[in-house]
C-alpha cells in the first residue's frame, strides 16, 4: 500500500507541476521556483564574470549591446501582449562580449546575456547576432532551466518510487533496475528533451528577431555557417543538441508562418 501510495503521490505532484511555453504553448514541468532558479543563477553569473575577460573589442561590445537591447525589447513587449506582464520582473537585462576564442553564447535566467568572440567571427549583421541573442533570450523566456531542474528533480523522485517498488528483490536485482532506469532517464527523457529544448528555442528566438525587427531568412545562412566551422561527431541521439541538418530543415518549414504571423506590415 505504501507503494502505491508513494507512486500516487509522485504523479499527482507532476499533473499539478505543469506550465506553458510562452509562443509554442508547449506544456511544460515546473517543480522548482522562479526565485530558486534566479537566485542560482544570478550566484553562478556573477562567480563567471568574476573570472572572465570582458572583451575590449569596442564596435563589436557595441553590437552586443544594441542588438541586445532590441531584442530584450522585443521579448517584453510580446510579453505584455501574451498577457505575461508578470514575467518581465523575473528579466534584468545585461549584454557582455567576452575573450574567448570558442564559438558559443548563452543566457542566464534573468536575462543576463554573454556572447563569446569567438561566434562574432561567424556573424556578419545585426541580423545573423539577433539569430545567436534571440534563442539564447528564448531560453530564458521558456524557463528552460526551470524544466531542466524540475526534471532531474522528478527523475530522482522515479528513482526512488522505483527502489520503494523492488525492495523486496534481490541486491542484484535492483542495483540492474537502477542502472536501466538511470540509462532510460539520461538517453529516454533527458537528452531528448535538450534536444527538443533546442528546437524550441530556435523557434522562439525567430518569432522574438522578427518582432523586434530583424531579418529572421539569415537564419538559415547562419546555421549553415555554424555547420562549417565543425560539428561534433557525436550521434544525434546522444547529443543535447540537433545536428545542424536537421535545425536548419526545422528552420525552413517553421520561418513562412512567423514571418506571416510576426513581421511587421
Amino acid at each position: 500500500m505504501k507503494k502505491i501510495l508513494a507512486s500516487l503521490a509522485v504523479a499527482a505532484l507532476l499533473l499539478t507541476s505543469c506550465g506553458s511555453v510562452p509562443i509554442t504553448g508547449r506544456k511544460q514541468l515546473n517543480l522548482v521556483s522562479d526565485s530558486e532558479v534566479l537566485q542560482s543563477s544570478l550566484s553562478s553569473y556573477a562567480s563567471f564574470m568574476k573570472t572572465a575577460q570582458v572583451s575590449t573589442q569596442k564596435v563589436q561590445s557595441e553590437q552586443v549591446t544594441r542588438v541586445g537591447k532590441r531584442i530584450a525589447a522585443a521579448t517584453e513587449a510580446y510579453l505584455r501582449y501574451a498577457g505575461l506582464e508578470s514575467e518581465i520582473q523575473n528579466f534584468a537585462w545585461e549584454f557582455n562580449l567576452v575573450k574567448s576564442d570558442e564559438i558559443n553564447a548563452w543566457c542566464m535566467p534573468g536575462g543576463k546575456i554573454v556572447v563569446y568572440e569567438g561566434i562574432m567571427k561567424l556573424v556578419g549583421s545585426d541580423d545573423e547576432l539577433a539569430v545567436v541573442i534571440g534563442h539564447e533570450v528564448a531560453h530564458a523566456v521558456a524557463k528552460h532551466a526551470n524544466e531542466r531542474m524540475s526534471q532531474q528533480v522528478a527523475a530522482q523522485m522515479g528513482a526512488n518510487v522505483l527502489g520503494a517498488v523492488l525492495s523486496g528483490q534481490s541486491y542484484q536485482t535492483q542495483t540492474i533496475a537502477q542502472q536501466v532506469y538511470g540509462l532510460g532517464a539520461q538517453y529516454g527523457v533527458m537528452q531528448p528533451f535538450s534536444r527538443k529544448h533546442e528546437s524550441e528555442a530556435d523557434e522562439m528566438g525567430l518569432v522574438l528577431m522578427t518582432i523586434a525587427g530583424y531579418n529572421p531568412d539569415v537564419a538559415i545562412t547562419f546555421w549553415q555557417k555554424m555547420s562549417a566551422a565543425g560539428s561534433s561527431n557525436v550521434p544525434e541521439f546522444l547529443s543535447s543538441h540537433p545536428s545542424h541538418e536537421t535545425r536548419i530543415s526545422d528552420i525552413q518549414k517553421k520561418l513562412p508562418e512567423i514571418k506571416k504571423k510576426y513581421a511587421s506590415k
